[in-house]
């Protein structure tokens, strides 16, 4: 059963906003693998205070998820029950105060990295390496070239499920390798994080080093959703996935990367049960020749078709 039909008149239960709702939005257009179902309802909130008071007025029994820029994300091919948040406008502001980066959830990572770089602050540049946005990245503490998001993390500011707004401090925010331990049903809105000084020239230089290394690593031009599963403890993942024999497998229309077996790709006919069906298959594999059981980084969500 689609995933819009589940909740019958869903947006009259819904209380009144500032931002833009829109009913039973397809949601393959906005994902990086291109695949999934549509979602009953997008809410984009207009700043902090519409999207508390939204959650304090949503009732409860209503399913909400937030998404980014679902760079790290495969939407099932049933799609989405409930309202998706997404952050956008106000959410993408980065600002300053000394050393301190203040950026929006909705701020893509690579304007980050960017926009310190322009003010002089250094340590954030492996943000450059990392698809997504800085809600995402708190979320799972993303981390790329020798960083993590805990590095450099002084505080989040969320909103809960029930539409209070908290400032949380980095250390208390449960951060772990790919993993954190936000409230259950809270969204990061804001989050402060802290630079170096530095000079701009050799900042921008790293920035570029991590760019360049990126393109030659991954396959960044093809439709998917960035690295698929989490390192084992002292392991990586690419290489068990190669030694397995899965370098270049596929099913339907999903594809092992050949140039970074980590990488599912949509080739461009794949749906998501293809691409999921494929992962679970290189975990059967990997399994199977190594005896370590690989976690999926890639977030699923949604309904089977």
């Amino acid at each position: 059963m689609a995933a819009q039909k589940t909740l019958p008149n869903l947006t009259e239960r819904l209380p009144p906003v500032h931002g833009r709702i829109r009913a039973n939005v397809a949601l393959a257009s906005q994902t990086w693998f291109r695949v999934g179902g549509p979602v009953e309802v997008l809410f984009r909130p207009a700043d902090i205070e519409d999207l508390a008071a939204f959650l304090a007025a949503c009732p409860a029994d209503i399913p909400v998820t937030t998404l980014g820029v679902a760079s790290n994300l495969l939407v099932r091919d049933g799609g989405l029950a409930g309202v998706v948040i997404r952050l956008g406008g106000e959410f993408a502001r980065v600002r300053f105060d000394g050393a301190r980066v203040i950026a929006g959830a909705g701020a893509l990572d690579l304007t980050v990295a960017e926009e310190a770089c322009a003010a002089g602050l250094g340590g954030l540049e492996f943000l450059s390496g990392i698809p997504g946005t800085i809600g995402g990245a708190v979320k799972m503490n993303a981390g790329a070239y020798g960083s993590e998001i805990v590095d450099i993390i002084e505080s989040a500011v969320l909103v809960t499920r029930a539409g209070k707004v908290v400032t949380i401090a980095g250390d208390a925010l449960g951060l772990s390798y790919r993993h954190s331990k936000l409230p259950e049903g809270a969204i990061v809105v804001e989050t402060t994080l802290r630079g170096q000084p530095d000079q701009v020239e050799l900042i921008a230089a790293r920035i570029q080093d991590i760019q360049a290394r990126r393109g030659e690593t991954q396959p960044i031009r093809a439709r998917t959703g960035g690295s698929t599963f989490a390192n084992p403890p002292g392991a990586k993942a690419w290489e068990l996935i190669d030694r397995a024999g899965c370098r270049g497998l596929t099913l339907g229309g999903a594809q092992v990367s050949e140039q970074h077996c980590n990488f599912l790709i949509n080739t461009g006919s794949a749906n998501a049960s293809d691409i999921e069906a494929l992962g679970e298959e290189v975990r059967r594999r990997v399994r199977k020749d190594s005896g370590i059981e690989l976690r999926w980084e890639i977030m699923r969500i949604g309904a089977f078709a």
